[in-house]
């Protein structure tokens, strides 16, 4: 008997405390709660290499902790202190812990339809979950915008994203990471089901 998959609210809470459970990624939040900053400046107050800072930085994107504004050549980096008002509001509140229990029960096409209407505008998504069983609604859906059996370049791919939503780099790795895409020399194809790791 397969087990039943936890309610995506405990996936936001595992997440969110998993991502504030690191030393650096708190020096991030507190360096970028004084003012936005680039990964270089970052990098040079905290004393490691500019990928460790971007590593970091990626997971507390995932987790709506911070934004990014490009300007020129560089991206300025800033905690989204919104994204905390909105978890205490929608989560740690006591309906939204409560609706840990009726989304646990709801079908699978019910769970997407809720996820649609909270996350997206039309074909737009206005703001990426927190929560990983409701961010990979929204990818599968995004890797539904290309064909399968068609080849396409890096531009086009950021293109087609940059139609749904702005951070198209993001999005791109996502998708590749969780085997819905593939890359090989800046060409990228959408993965068949069948061949989809689950």
């Amino acid at each position: 008997m397969e087990q039943a998959p936890q309610p995506p609210e405990f996936e936001t809470l595992l997440n969110f405390f998993k991502a504030l459970g690191n030393e650096s990624r708190l020096k991030i939040i507190g360096l970028l709660a004084e003012r936005e900053r680039t990964v270089g400046e970052m990098a040079q107050l905290l004393g490691v290499k500019e990928p460790t800072v971007s590593q970091h930085l990626d997971m507390l994107k995932y987790v709506g902790l911070v934004k990014v504004r490009p300007e020129g050549n560089f991206r300025y980096y800033s905690l989204d202190s919104q994204a905390l008002i909105g978890m205490n509001k929608d989560v740690f509140s006591r309906e939204g812990l409560a609706s840990i229990v009726s989304d646990a029960v709801e079908s699978g096409d019910e769970f997407e339809r809720k996820v649609f209407k909270t996350f997206c505008d039309g074909e737009r998504i206005v703001r990426l979950p927190t929560s990983e069983k409701k961010f990979l609604v929204l990818l599968r859906w995004l890797a539904s915008q290309f064909e399968y059996g068609v080849q396409y370049p890096e531009k086009q791919v950021n293109e087609i994203i940059k139609r749904h939503h702005e951070d198209y780099a993001l999005l791109r790795r996502e998708m590749v990471d969780w085997g819905l895409m593939r890359r090989e020399k800046g060409i990228y194809w959408r993965v068949p089901p069948e061949t989809t790791e689950a």
